[in-house]
């Protein structure tokens, strides 16, 4: 008798994990069997999963990652310089834990960009936050808050964001606004978050692309010395995908 009213206060509580457990209970004869401790159990087992997966799909929405990829779908048949013993390191998320960064080296089209968003998205299954980025695109989005006033709070978002993806970077050419920016995204995270780079230049390069020695100084220092090193190499994936996906011709 008191059955609809409890399952319509478990859904107006926002217990909906509960709410579905029990109504899954009421149609299963045999749970009479277990006593009223183990049903609880069973129902709080529920409420906590869903509301783990409710959060889990919050932090992957909110990281927009550029590919929906996962470290468990990784390929490691084609040479590409992957250290799986490394990857497997560093899916257990102890990088994020100590702020250290990664950066991800190699020509274009070997993965970078991928491998990037499946490290992100392992640290999301892990329950820290991330966010995917182009490099070009976030400062050119920097001058544009800086006119519309909302400079202070971007930067307080990638400051706070746990683990923050740069893709392409030194594809464009850095103005000096544009390091300023840099060193500003860098000089909050250093040592309190965790920073994903990609770029086709190899990291011996990447002061001469900076540009200005003494900015380039300090913004490598606070991302190179702390970091993960990974230098993919081989042919381009998008190119071998692109043959596979060619219908073989008849003879």
């Amino acid at each position: 008798m008191l059955t609809h009213p409890t399952l319509d206060k478990l859904q107006t509580l926002k217990f909906t994990g509960m709410a579905t457990a029990l109504a899954e209970q009421m149609n299963t004869p045999a749970i009479d069997e277990l006593s009223f401790e183990e049903r609880l159990g069973l129902l709080v087992d529920r409420e906590a999963t869903e509301r783990d997966n409710r959060r889990l799909s919050s932090r992957l929405r909110r990281a927009k990652l550029k590919h929906n990829a996962a470290l468990e779908d990784i390929d490691y048949r084609h040479p590409r310089g992957l250290d799986k013993s490394l990857i497997q390191s560093l899916a257990a998320c102890q990088w994020t834990k100590e702020h250290l960064n990664i950066l991800l080296t190699g020509p274009t089209g070997v993965g970078k960009t991928w491998l990037a968003c499946a490290l992100a998205q392992k640290a999301c299954r892990e329950g820290y936050t991330a966010l995917y980025l182009r490099l070009p695109r976030l400062l050119q989005e920097m001058a544009i808050a800086k006119g519309d006033g909302r400079y202070p709070k971007l930067l307080a978002t990638l400051a706070k964001t746990d683990v923050l993806i740069l893709d392409d970077w030194g594809l464009a050419k850095l103005t000096a606004e544009h390091r300023r920016d840099l060193l500003e995204i860098l000089e909050d995270r250093h040592g309190t978050r965790s920073t994903l780079v990609t770029s086709q230049f190899p990291i011996e390069k990447w002061h001469d692309v900076i540009g200005d020695p003494t900015l380039a100084d300090a913004i490598l220092d606070r991302i190179v010395h702390n970091a993960y090193k990974i230098n993919l190499k081989g042919a381009s994936m998008r190119k071998r995908k692109a043959k596979l996906a060619q219908p073989t011709q008849p003879e």
